[in-house]
This record gives structure tokens, sequence and C-alpha cells, in this order.
């Protein structure tokens, strides 16, 4: 089998299952608290968490904006095949080709860097590679099929992963916040319980009870 046909059989196969992504990284979280050093908590830990937590809100932010902005059947959580009614180049999709993904990246991104470990970043950031390309090579290979030259020419100047703020052209649509609601209510709670969760942990491991603050 041809090297690009591979990639495009396993990215439709990793599409189905990419909301489970997240449970891969649940043994590596345990293994960085059970290496907890810390003996106090002092104002920097604060600091570093409420960071950690914004780079998570900030992924969470992206992918708001990307869904409030798009038409019906684009940009959606279909798991079975890929969906698309048109090839969105404006708001969001003017400066990123996969702005939903680029939110995703920095949502665990997030979760990630709680622990303050540096191999968990590292092999976040390094799995999140491997596994999404695989998924953006299978969803481009659609498009370029349903869409052809269209999709193409939007395609030659807009990057794939790293926005290009200097290319922002006004979305075509008004924001719907009934989208927002309907979409992204998931992703928001998983936030909160990565972060929250964590933090449950460091308490329980360090004060040996159960401390609300």
């Amino acid at each position: 089998m041809a090297l690009d046909d591979e990639f495009r059989k396993q990215g439709e196969w990793l599409f189905r299952w990419r909301s489970f992504l997240p449970a891969i990284f649940i043994p590596l979280i345990a293994i960085a608290l059970s290496q907890m050093k810390m003996e106090h908590v002092d104002k920097w830990t604060y600091i570093w968490d409420y960071s950690c937590l914004g780079v998570s809100f900030l992924g969470l932010l992206f992918r708001v904006v990307t869904v409030g902005f798009v038409p019906k059947q684009t940009s959606g959580r279909n798991t079975k095949q890929q969906v698309a009614a048109q090839v969105n180049t404006t708001g969001i999709y003017s400066i990123v080709r996969h702005p939903l993904y680029v939110g995703n990246f920095l949502i665990g991104l997030g979760v990630s860097l709680v622990q303050a470990v540096w191999w968990l970043p590292v092999i976040y950031s390094l799995a999140f590679w491997i596994y999404y390309e695989r998924i953006m090579f299978a969803e481009e290979a659609f498009l370029r099929q349903k869409f052809g030259e269209t999709y193409r020419r939007w395609a030659a100047t807009t990057p794939a992963f790293l926005p290009r703020f200097s290319q922002w052209r006004k979305p075509s649509l008004p924001f719907s916040w009934v989208n927002v609601l309907r979409r992204e209510y998931s992703g928001l709670m998983l936030l909160i319980l990565c972060h929250a969760g964590q933090e449950f942990c460091e308490r329980l491991i360090l004060d040996h009870r159960v401390v609300w603050q």
C-alpha cells in the first residue's frame, strides 16, 4: 500500500476514535502525581496552576470562535465519516486550516503542564503530532477530492496548524451561541474535570485529606 493511502487509512480510523485520545494520558498523569516532591503550596504554585488553566481556556476559546461562526454540516463532532457541506475560508479559517485541533492541542497542553514535569508535555506533544497528523491528512484528502481547486487555492495560502494572524478575514456569518452551547459544553466539562481532578489528587497526596479552596 502506498504511503499516502496508508496515512489516509490510519487517519480515517483515528478520526473515528479521536475523542478517546485524552484517556491515553490518564496513566501518565498518575505517574507524574506519584513523583510529586512538593511539600507545601505557595503563591508560585497557584500562579503556575492558573497559568496552565489559562492555556487550556485559550484552547477552548479557539474552539468557541471556530464553532460560533461556522455554517451547518461543517467543523462538527461527527465520528463515523467526514462531513463538509462547504469549505470554510473566513474567520478563524482564514488564518489556519485546522483551528479545532489547535484548540484541542492547547487544552491538552494546559492539562499536561500542571504537574511541572518536563516529560509529560513532551510526550503529549509528540503523541498529538503523530495522532492528529494522520487525521488531518485524511480530512484534507477528503476535502481535496470533494471541492477540488477551491480547496487547493485556500490551502495553498493558509497554514495547517500555526495560525497566520495577518491573514484574518471577517467571518461571513454572525456568531451563534446556540452552536457553541450545543457543541462545546462537553469540552468545557472535560477541561474543568481534568484540572480540578489533578488539584484534588494533589491535595489528597500532600495533605492526606480533601481540601477545598
